[in-house]
């Protein structure tokens, strides 16, 4: 497994994939939290905070997480190597677990340099460190929450696909339903169920949850709960394969 994950991670900083992800999730970001005009624009906003961070940082990983795992799968399929994976003395779930852990350090890696972000609101407050601490590392925690059910996604998705492209849009579909679409379900109360119990369905809810900096035990049962469904639909997939 760990030479797995130390292969995917080698892969990602051999091409200019690893440097590409990171650096296009700090440039989106930081054009709209520092450079742009409106209302995610920290200085215009009037408020030492942080929560046009936690608006965006979602979308951008609704894209990008997928952009990183399209190939895990599917480059294997288009160049025949899965077969010859599969052969080795390894069980299907470590070669799931490993592919998994190097999507999800490198998207972790994104967020190191985020940490900036913190240090830069403790600085601009009145007074100096006006910052809830505890709102931000629940944010961040959410934030690392919502890239592990990303990556099973995306995961999942280049696994059931051999062209790269397609498992890129189905990842992206699936993520952001599970982001946003429960919320709007959630209007119309389908089925009789009330839109509380559909909107904690969704990822946006548990994240919205654990922002306030409460570590509530079941917002982070439900993140590895999504994530590793997918994982096991991703060990299935490869079994039947």
């Amino acid at each position: 497994m760990f030479a797995i994950l130390k292969k995917e991670i080698q892969s990602f900083f051999a091409s200019p994939i690893g440097y590409l992800v990171i650096g296009i999730y700090l440039l989106a970001n930081g054009l709209f939290l520092w450079v742009f005009k409106g209302d995610f624009n920290i200085l215009d906003y009037g408020f030492a905070d942080l929560s046009g961070y936690y608006f965006l940082a979602p979308w951008v990983f609704i894209f990008l997480i997928p952009a990183i795992s399209m190939k895990s799968f599917s480059e294997e399929k288009k160049q025949g190597t899965l077969e010859l994976l599969l052969t080795k003395p390894i069980s299907s779930w470590q070669l799931v677990i490993g592919k998994y852990l190097g999507i999800l350090s490198l998207a972790s890696l994104a967020l190191l340099p985020t940490l900036l972000y913190i240090y830069t609101i403790y600085q601009l407050g009145n007074p100096i460190g006006n910052i809830d601490l505890g709102a931000t590392t629940g944010a961040y925690i959410g934030l690392i929450g919502i890239a592990a059910i990303f990556s099973a996604v995306g995961l999942f998705t280049s696994a059931i696909s051999n062209n790269q492209i397609v498992a890129f849009i189905i990842a992206i579909l699936l993520c952001f339903i599970l982001y946003f679409g429960f919320e709007g379900f959630a209007e119309y109360e389908l089925f009789g169920v009330s839109s509380f119990a559909i909107e904690n369905l969704g990822v946006k809810a548990h994240f919205n949850s654990i922002s306030r900096g409460v570590l509530d035990t079941r917002d982070i049962i439900y993140f590895i709960s999504i994530s590793a469904f997918f994982l096991f639909l991703t060990k299935l997939t490869l079994s039947k394969q």
